[in-house]
């Protein structure tokens, strides 16, 4: 996978910066299994639909308008989503074009970035939050996002596929679009805790994200219904199939949380916790209902490689009584279904060791865990092994 990421600062004055981004990107190759089968699957970077093959695409495109309301300064890091190295205090930001929606929403420091930390999907984002994308991750969406000292507030509205996991996108927002608030607060409980525990200078952040989603989702409940009254007629061979409705605009919702926090100069904790409502389709991410992780990383400091990071998490996934019941019955979802379900969560836990080589290049590596792998308990366990190697340049 390959990514050329470009920026350019259009007004450069502080106060009212506006970048214009636009990033190429290549990605190939398959997913065991063609990255079906499992709900947290193990690499990130997969494209879910291999036969589009490797040919560069536009990955993100899009205007970036800071607003500020302070002469204030502050210090920002700069990355390849935002050029700014010193924004107003309070402000703010607006962007517009193609992006991925975990480029501004449910972003976590030491639980984010597949290239260098972590690679299950329900390591680096909230399983449950089926957010709007195409099958490679990207979509067209609009985001304000007001920042001040303790906390920023965002809201997002992007374009969802025409079908579930589908490259092409649906314009029209009143068939289809998804609806995306997060509020952030830059202290976490662990900063009541006493000094003599924690130092009040540790950094911490908490953020609650709710979405909704309308898109031509189909419903569990009815298809189950369905099949099971076409089996009280006599076909026995009946399946329950998640697609067979007519063109309908139905609702989806969840919300999450997500925390990280310093323990020490080197150590940091994270986690997240999500939730949707189950009953109406996996549309656009993956096939989770409910989803819990914890972790942590510690940098290399003590050993001598400040630069080196080691990583570890636990995730804990699951699907509502509908969805099992429509996989129990051969029922297939976008990455799920293999004709029956002898139902039990999936537990995955991942762990990396990531070394920096030399400047920009690093190299990584990863094992991943999986107890009952897309809720079956007659499958698994699993276990993944991976080296990465990446380059910044």
């Amino acid at each position: 996978m390959g990514t050329l990421y470009t920026g350019f600062e259009v007004n450069s004055k502080p106060r009212y910066e506006t970048d214009a981004i636009f990033d190429m990107e290549s990605a190939g190759g398959r997913g065991i299994s063609e990255a079906l089968g499992l709900a947290g699957f193990t690499n990130l970077d997969v494209v879910r639909n291999p036969n589009l093959g490797s040919t560069p695409y536009v990955a993100r495109v899009q205007l970036h308008q800071t607003i500020g309301f302070t002469d204030t300064m502050v210090n920002q890091q700069r990355t390849q989503f935002s050029l700014a190295t010193k924004v107003p205090e309070r402000r703010l930001d607006l962007r517009v074009g193609k992006m991925s929606l975990p480029d501004v929403l449910d972003i976590n420091g030491p639980g984010s970035d597949s290239h260098l930390q972590f690679l299950n999907w329900t390591a680096d984002n909230n399983g449950a939050w089926d957010y709007a994308a195409d099958t490679r991750g990207y979509t067209y969406a609009a985001v304000a996002e007001y920042d001040d000292k303790d906390w920023s507030a965002r809201y997002a509205l992007a374009l969802m596929p025409t079908i579930a996991n589908g490259i092409d996108l649906q314009w029209n927002l009143r068939r289809a679009s998804g609806q995306n608030v997060e509020f952030e607060y830059r202290k976490t409980p662990f900063a009541l805790l006493p000094e003599r525990w924690l130092s009040p200078e540790r950094k911490g952040v908490v953020r609650a994200l709710s979405f909704v989603n309308h898109a031509n989702m189909g419903d569990y409940r009815t298809q189950i219904n369905e099949a099971l009254a076409e089996r009280a007629n006599g076909d026995l061979s009946a399946v329950p199939v998640i697609t067979a409705h007519t063109p309908q605009t139905t609702v989806k919702y969840g919300f999450g949380l997500n925390f990280e926090q310093e323990l020490t100069q080197d150590v940091r904790l994270f986690g997240r916790f999500g939730w949707n409502e189950g009953q109406h389709e996996s549309y656009a991410y993956t096939e989770v209902d409910q989803t819990f992780e914890v972790g942590g990383d510690i940098a290399g400091s003590r050993w001598g490689r400040a630069n080196d990071k080691v990583g570890i998490v636990g995730i804990s996934n699951a699907i509502k009584r509908d969805h099992q019941e429509y996989l129990a019955l051969g029922g297939l979802g976008f990455l799920l279904g293999d004709g029956a379900l002898s139902y039990a969560r999936e537990d995955i836990l991942e762990s990396y060791y990531n070394a920096h080589n030399w400047r920009g290049l690093y190299s990584a590596f990863d094992v991943q865990l999986i107890a009952h792998p897309g809720y079956n308990q007659a499958r698994g366990p699993v276990t993944v092994f991976t080296v990465r190697t990446h380059v910044d340049f």
